[in-house]
């Protein structure tokens, strides 16, 4: 139990503070990427840089380390299981944050805020030299950070920045997984094209769709999966998001006027991590452990939505409903047998985020190997088409026409985030693994998803995962203690049979 002003209750206070200060930046940067106006960056950029400087300065204070120090050595043995793990996540935080000068840090928070409006701009101009020195800043501050963790952690550099978005996490773990993907999926592509190459063909849905009417089916199946309007919101943007911070989750979504299924994944997807974050214990809200474990298994509870779930068989036919309700003019093409056809595709692409689940893997194998070449100084901004078309060729089997339909699609590099990526695959790997589990643990699912009730499948994530927050020290152990077993790619493999070969 918690003593009143000992060790352990002054870092509670602490960490509190800088919980704070990171829910503003948090609705400060969904702002900035919903209603902002452009020419509101630059300020914004200050603003997001004075309040990391602050959140900085809070962790840097010299009594943190002492603090840290008597909780553990006079403290430990009396706290309560979940203020253990606090303590150690405390000291996690304290050691990856306290690595890096207050001064970068500030530097950093501006430079990529501002270099998120760059991208923005050459995306839609398909203007990659306009982005480059900007890019090239944003890896050059990505590698200093890691450079000054790899030596503080005693890690290769592009571990301390895989641990720093999934505890633990190492190329060490990702090279096996990833290299049996890559191993695995070139071949069930080919039997999984052969298949539907002898199916008919497939009738298109015909546009437009208006955004306003798409955002309104959105509402529906958000609410549909559980997520609370009273406590979010959801709004469009240029690449889809979730941000969440204690009572208050907003999800971000983005609509295609001749593309309706892509918008309708993207808002499954996003609610999925929206209702990660809705889940976490209250009890724990603005301390680290009340935090999600990484971003791995975040990304395993969109995916679970988004790609288990929602694109289940028993599931399929409500959402088919719900789209012809709102869209379908009668013809053929809105089918349950056209829809299904259009919702199993499958084929090489360019845009990693309109990728089907067989081909998805391949686009992050491409980034994840990119990541690597530049930690290890083997290409520059200035290199980065060529390299990508190249690696899009052997990989995804289809060369971008052009750059904002290939390097300059994603946000995340110019956001500085590299290390990034790898968790979007490990967490497809995880979401069947938890899918599966949850399956046959409660048989009652798949009955409750056929009626379009989601209560009983969050009623599973809640308490094996969402619940947990970071009370384990990685997610694999979430994941082992959920399913019981370590993570492997079996489930997915067998998941990407059954749905593409079988059913």
């Amino acid at each position: 139990m918690t003593k009143p002003n000992s060790a352990y209750s002054e870092l509670l206070q602490n960490f509190e503070k800088v919980g704070h200060i990171n829910a503003a930046q948090a609705t400060l940067f969904w702002e900035s990427r919903t209603y902002m106006p452009q020419g509101g960056a630059p300020t914004r950029g200050k603003v997001l840089s004075t309040l990391t400087g602050v959140a900085a300065e809070a962790m840097a204070d010299p009594r943190m380390g002492d603090l840290l120090s008597r909780a553990e050595d006079e403290e430990a043995g009396s706290l309560e299981d979940w203020e253990a793990a606090n303590l150690r996540e405390m000291r996690r935080r304290w050691q990856h944050e306290t690595a890096i000068p207050v001064a970068l840090a500030s530097r950093i928070a501006e430079h990529n805020s501002v270099a998120q409006s760059v991208w923005d701009k050459a995306r839609a101009e398909n203007d990659f030299a306009a982005f480059a020195p900007t890019l090239q800043q944003s890896w050059d501050n990505a590698c200093k950070v890691a450079a000054i963790k790899s030596d503080a952690f005693g890690v290769a550099p592009y571990d301390a920045m895989l641990d720093e978005f999934e505890p633990g996490l190492t190329t060490a773990a990702v090279d096996p997984i990833f290299d049996d993907l890559a191993s695995f999926l070139p071949d069930i592509l080919q039997q999984i094209l052969a298949k539907q190459a002898q199916g008919p063909e497939i009738l298109p849905l015909k546009g437009p769709f208006p955004e306003e009417r798409q955002l309104a089916l959105s509402r529906k199946l958000a609410a549909m999966i559980g997520f609370d309007f009273h406590h979010g919101r959801i709004d469009s943007t240029v690449h889809p998001f979730a941000s969440g911070v204690p009572g208050d989750v907003r999800i971000t979504t983005r609509f295609e006027p001749d593309d309706l299924t892509a918008g309708i994944m993207a808002t499954i997807h996003e609610t999925g991590h929206a209702m990660y974050e809705a889940g976490l214990p209250a009890d724990w809200a603005f301390q680290p452990v009340g935090e999600a474990r990484g971003m791995a298994l975040h990304e395993s509870q969109s995916l679970l939505m988004e790609m288990q779930a929602s694109r289940s068989a028993e599931f399929l036919p409500v959402l088919f409903g719900m789209m012809r309700d709102e869209f379908g003019d009668g013809s053929e093409a809105w089918s349950d047998t056209n829809l299904l056809a259009i919702y199993r595709k499958v084929g090489p692409s360019f845009i990693r985020v309109y990728a089907d689940e067989v081909t998805y893997p391949l686009h992050v194998i491409l980034r994840y190997r990119i990541e690597r070449m530049v930690v290890e100084g083997e290409i520059k901004a200035n290199d980065l088409p060529a390299v990508w078309r190249d690696l899009m060729v052997e990989l995804v089997g289809v060369a971008p026409p052009n750059d904002s339909e290939g390097c300059l699609q994603d946000v995340h590099w110019a956001a500085g985030l590299l290390g990034y990526f790898p968790t979007y695959s490990i967490g497809a790997v995880t979401a069947a693994q938890l899918y599966a589990a949850a399956r046959e643990q409660d048989p009652a699912i798949d009955a409750s998803l056929a009626r379009g009730d989601f209560s009983a499948l969050v009623g599973w994530t809640r308490a094996n995962v969402h619940s947990q927050a970071s009370r384990f020290v990685s997610s694999n152990e979430v994941v082992e203690a959920a399913t019981g077993r370590p993570l492997s790619t079996e489930a997915f493999k067998q998941h990407l049979t059954r749905r593409y070969l079988e059913e």
